[in-house]
């Protein structure tokens, strides 16, 4: 065991956050803190690194180890570049490489009775120089700076003109770097794109240390963790394996708690029951015994009704109006900041009903293409044509839909005036915000809470065309599930931008991947993605050879409809080998029970059944063989 917490309780003022919570982390173990906004995840870290005194309980770090703390927000005032900030933290190798060069330097020069002191000096320092890896400590800033997010012309940048999302990262690089035997993370994956995330995921992994981590990303929690410790109703509770484990369990803990709280309320009105019973016989002998109960039941510990935490949001987003068929229609588009062309010539459709994922790396224009959309900004060339009856509902990061001016009940009233007060109030406690909450001012919200706000705009909104980017920052896992129900169950049509591969596997019909300035399609959702991706950036690549190739010739290059028709080719050949592969499974039971059935004694003597049975294998067989033949030929098809 590396780190220990016991019964640690943390209250600020008359509102308590966490009671009693215990737990501990093995060495090498990760671990994730889970819980809504607000449970005191964030809160417990600070404990842990003693940025926060508790109330009670104790935090205990084996002795001898280091632990290390990410933060969410980082301010970081220096003036060096990312390069040399994340280069700090190995000031004592850099000190001891210098060591050696000046003892290099010494030697060459000193006398010879001065050599023997000189070189065994040298060599103890070198030995503990290559302890600490001094001879790869460049190359690992590099490289892990690189894995997030940097580019070589990125190192050279001064820190004073970073982003906090930037900063975020860079100090995420000096804590990996400074290798602790514990690393705690708050949200390490906010202001990462998809590859940089994928790349913390194999880094975690195979970090010879324990990992705790507290975060709203359940793909990235899937991948890397083995413990989920859930903060939940200022108690702790562990579970055991990746969150996807931790989901089933948390159900099953929540139903048996609810029974047993059901069966211990049965049984106290059992109780009442009975002692009011004795008392009516108005005998001492029955009264006693009535005391004697009350007694007994004066000393149950009651247990609380379990409740889930913002069960109490139901968002319902439905259309007033149906659109065309023809939702969105985008050709020949093109856009370019500063003579940096983010895409050229990109084009794409958008069917009613379909769910569409835009992803793609930091940079690459995700957003750049629904502003456009949006009308927010022109582009360079192209054409963007909408379809009939096409009303657009747009959620931004930033929430410009939103009057920072304005408090939250004026912000609904004045887009909305035919609601009246009590209509307005339902809307705003179904997203949480209820009494005097109404009245905050939209500038003195978090991030979180003017998402709910936009999202509350966004259901009152009569659009059919949802254009969301980054809908799940900010949001706790509670109110992600409760939007990804809300959007599965729209019968408009939905674009979004996201890096929660989650989010995206729980509703994406259809992933567009912005990639080398192009759009590449895959009718399916991420986890579909993540089998293809390898195999058609392969065909990407070669089809943009024959693209250039065939430019010379004036012959036909390989356009959207075209793309779109291979993925759906593609995908109807998969579910018919998956048909057929049922259906061979089903037949290879048929004849094994069969045989089962011509092996039995009583069968054997009967000749009638006997050959009826056999004629039986024989036309099972000959279905079995045809199926085999089939399934080759269409796996045979799938690879050319």
């Amino acid at each position: 065991m590396i780190l220990a917490c016991q019964n640690i309780s943390k209250s600020f003022g008359t509102d308590e956050i966490i009671k009693n919570a215990s737990f501990h982390i093995e060495d090498n173990e990760k671990a994730a803190i889970v819980g809504i906004n607000g449970a005191g995840k964030s809160t417990l870290l600070k404990i842990i690194m003693n940025e926060l005194i508790p109330d009670e309980g104790t935090v205990t770090l084996a002795k001898g180890k280091t632990i290390g703390y990410l933060a969410q927000h980082q301010d970081m005032d220096s003036k060096q570049t990312i390069y040399e900030e994340v280069l700090s933290v190995k000031k004592n190798v850099i000190e001891m490489e210098q060591r050696l060069r000046d003892m290099e330097e010494a030697m060459n020069h000193c006398l010879p009775d001065q050599m023997e002191k000189l070189l065994g000096d040298y060599n103890r320092l070198n030995h503990e120089f290559e302890l600490l890896d001094g001879y790869t400590y460049k190359s690992e800033v590099t490289g892990i700076l690189k894995g997030l997010g940097f580019g070589e012309d990125d190192f050279s940048k001064s820190m004073e003109e970073l982003s906090g999302g930037q900063k975020t990262r860079v100090a995420l690089g000096k804590l990996l770097v400074t290798k602790p035997d514990v690393i705690l993370l708050d949200e390490p994956t906010n202001h990462l794109d998809m590859n940089s995330i994928a790349w913390l995921e194999t880094y975690l992994l195979n970090y010879k240390g324990a990992v705790v981590i507290v975060s709203h990303d359940r793909y990235f929690l899937d991948r890397v963790v083995t413990k989920v410790i859930e903060v939940f109703q200022h108690k702790v509770s562990v579970y055991l394996g990746n969150y996807s484990d931790y989901a089933v369990k948390r159900k099953q803990a929540r139903e048996a708690q609810l029974r047993q709280y059901y069966n211990q309320q049965r049984e106290i009105r059992h109780q009442e029951e009975v002692i009011t019973k004795l008392k009516s016989f108005n005998r001492e002998k029955s009264i006693k015994r009535a005391e004697s109960r009350e007694k007994m039941l004066d000393k149950i510990e009651r247990l609380e009704k379990p409740t889930e935490e913002n069960t109490d949001i139901h968002i319902t987003l439905e259309p007033n109006i149906v659109s065309g068929n023809d939702v969105l229609k985008i050709s020949g588009l093109a856009k370019q900041f500063d003579g940096n062309y983010l895409f050229s010539d990109i084009g794409f459709e958008i069917k009613r009903g379909e769910r569409v994922a835009l992803i793609g790396d930091n940079g690459t224009g995700k957003t750049t293409i629904l502003k456009m959309i949006n009308g927010l900004l022109e582009p360079d060339a192209g054409e963007i044509k909408l379809g009939t009856n096409v009303h657009i509902g747009y959620y931004d990061q930033e929430h410009h839909v939103l009057h920072m001016e304005k408090n939250l009940f004026e912000e609904i009233s004045d887009d909305y005036p035919y609601l009246d007060n009590t209509q307005i109030r339902n809307v705003l406690a179904a997203f949480l915000f209820t009494g005097d909450d109404v009245f905050k001012r939209i500038s003195d919200l978090s991030g979180g809470e003017r998402g709910r706000v936009s999202l509350a705009k966004l259901m009152l909104s009569e659009a059919n065309f949802l254009i969301l980017d980054e809908p799940t920052n900010h949001l706790d896992i509670t109110s992600k599930e409760i939007l990804e129900s809300a959007l599965n169950q729209y019968t408009g049509t939905v674009f979004f931008v996201s890096h929660d591969r989650y989010f995206i596997n729980q509703t994406a019909t259809r992933i567009l991947d912005l990639t080398g300035g192009t759009i590449v399609n895959y009718i399916g959702n991420y986890d579909y993605y993540l089998e293809k991706r390898e195999e058609q950036t392969a065909l990407h690549v070669k089809n943009e050879t024959v693209v250039k190739a065939a430019a010379k010739d004036n012959s036909n290059k390989l356009d959207w409809e075209q793309q779109k028709k291979e993925q759906a080719k593609i995908r109807k050949q998969e579910n018919a080998i998956k048909k057929i592969e049922e259906q061979i499974e089903t037949c290879e039971n048929q004849i094994a029970e069969i045989d089962e059935s011509l092996s039995d004694p009583a069968i054997a003597t009967n000749s009638a059944k006997l050959n009826e049975l056999s004629a039986e294998r024989d036309v099972k067989q000959k279905e079995l063989d045809e199926l085999y033949e089939k399934w080759e030929e269409l796996s045979a098809a799938l690879e050319v």
